[in-house]
């Protein structure tokens, strides 16, 4: 049979409250124990009433091995078949107390299982299925506990057997949820934290190795000039969309979660020859969100570096409107010829489309480039992208 070698997550979180719960068993048991040694003098059929209780001990030590475990193949389902069957237990243990005993003792005495004992069906259910399932086992047992007693007068109201129980269900149940929280989150942290730890292990091996080298072919290559030249040019634009990838890193499952101010992520990226302007005011904005805002700015700068010429400058600017953010990112380079974008994507380069406008319609915002070149001899006005994200309400 195969074992897992470690419990799932749910089982993780709810593990401490099934042991507790055995051992709960084991005490109820010891108690159902005493008190049919009290009160076996007063049935009516002893014998049997002894064959109860030693069924009660055998189900309780084969329930409590089966739920306290997690190496077992299909843990949920087999913890499930336990459950349902510890309540089938419980209910027919109830009004086995008729057969055991007269009116006058069952309508005014507890039943045979003890109304502590029985609890443990009401806990079970409660750390497997959450709140609504501890109550409504906890309706279910002391509806038959009523029912074997007779007791569906007014003074039903004066026992506390029902409260008790659905108080116990409730309870239990919210624990267990709150562990499965807990340790949800607790695995989310865990994972964020080693994706970090990696990133920044990747982003030093890089910097080590791939970006020094690129940086001194770019370096070197233009000291040669003549045909490394070229070579030159294109391992700087390689070190500059290698370095936007590392920085860009990031996964989607933040999205959702705190907020952040968006403009440390923009001024992070000022250059001697790009100028940031942000509101003086914090501007936070979903974690996710402002990440792919912060790539698409980089990927325009990427874009002014590759493009515009090193003598370029960019100018970013960040607005606030209250009900959306628009960015806009601005270069005095020779532009962006008239169609150049749909040729290029036309002809499969899908670097513009991908890395800015893409990232932009991901967060529900639109990119637009207001300014193209008319042509090859027209006057170096440069190109502005306007980048406009919607905040959510």
């Amino acid at each position: 049979m195969t074992r897992p070698a470690e419990p799932a997550s749910d089982d993780a979180a709810t593990s401490p409250l099934w042991r507790a719960a055995q051992a709960f068993r084991l005490v109820t048991l010891i108690y159902a124990v005493g008190q049919q040694a009290a009160s076996v003098s007063y049935y009516t059929n002893q014998r049997l009433s002894w064959v109860l209780i030693a069924l009660m001990a055998v189900w309780s030590g084969v329930s409590a091995v089966m739920l306290s475990q997690w190496r077992i193949h299909n843990l949920r389902r087999v913890r499930t078949t336990v459950v349902i069957g510890d309540h089938v237990v419980v209910v027919a243990l109830i009004f086995a107390t008729r057969l055991v005993s007269d009116f006058d003792w069952y309508h005014g005495h507890q039943t045979l299982p003890t109304t502590l004992w029985a609890a443990n069906a009401v806990m079970s259910s409660a750390i497997l299925w959450g709140p609504f399932g501890g109550v409504t086992s906890g309706l279910l047992i002391s509806a038959a506990i009523i029912t074997a007693r007779e007791q569906w007068e007014l003074d039903i109201w004066r026992d506390a057997t029902a409260p008790v129980l659905v108080s116990v269900g409730l309870a239990i149940g919210l624990a267990a949820n709150t562990a499965r929280r807990a340790q949800a989150q607790l695995q989310r942290a865990v994972r964020l934290t080693a994706a970090a730890e990696e990133r920044e292990r990747l982003a030093r091996e890089v910097h080590d190795g791939v970006l020094q080298v690129l940086s001194y072919i770019k370096r070197r290559g233009t000291e040669i000039g003549g045909p490394t030249a070229e070579l030159a040019q294109r391992a700087g634009e390689q070190e500059v969309a290698l370095r936007v990838l590392i920085s860009e890193q990031g996964e989607r499952s933040d999205a959702g979660g705190p907020e952040v101010d968006l403009r440390p992520l923009l001024t992070a990226q000022a250059t001697p020859s790009v100028l940031v302007s942000t509101p003086g005011e914090p501007v936070p904005f979903g974690r996710w969100e402002a990440r792919e805002i912060s790539a698409a700015v980089a990927a325009a700068l990427a874009n002014v570096v590759q493009h515009a010429g090193p003598g370029a400058k960019a100018y970013v600017l960040l607005e606030d409107t209250g009900e959306e953010l628009i960015i806009s990112v601005r270069d005095d380079g020779p532009g962006i010829p008239s169609g150049r974008l749909a040729e290029a994507e036309g002809q499969g380069r899908m670097g513009v489309s991908r890395s800015i406008v893409g990232r932009i319609a991901a967060i529900e915002g639109t990119a637009h480039l207001l300014f193209e070149a008319a042509g090859p001899d027209a006057a170096d006005d440069g190109a502005e992208w306007e980048f406009r994200v919607p905040r959510r309400r």
